[in-house]
């Protein structure tokens, strides 16, 4: 609930809207009049949540393995083109690869490239 606030600049109306709850239910749960949610409340605390939490934590872990170590970039995939029973037959992969980060060209200087 904290959270949410945060995102609508402190409007109960904005998260009440949000949770599809009436505005007294929100201002009762922050005060505490209201310990344990309801299963929809509930429900739709977590699902609202999620939809504005994990966009967040995502961009944050990018932007911190594109100005650090880099990025890891992992995919399964199904290799094999044997019969079954020989040992190039099919079977499940997984493939990782090391990306580092994007680093930024050196300028190119007047007289430092020729044109020919």
């Amino acid at each position: 609930m904290k959270f949410l606030f945060t995102r609508t600049k402190g409007s109960p109306a904005a998260v009440a809207e949000r949770l599809g709850v009436s505005r007294r239910t929100v201002e009762r749960y922050r005060s505490g009049a209201i310990k344990r949610p309801q299963k929809r409340l509930q429900a739709a605390l977590v699902e609202e949540t999620e939809a504005q939490w994990q966009p967040q934590v995502r961009a944050q872990a990018r932007q911190r393995a594109a100005t650090s170590g880099g990025l890891v970039i992992s995919c399964r995939a199904y290799f094999g083109f044997s019969p079954e029973g020989s040992s190039g037959a099919g079977r499940m992969r997984d493939i990782m690869t090391a990306v580092s980060p994007a680093r930024r060209p050196d300028p190119v200087r007047p007289g430092d490239r020729s044109d020919g």
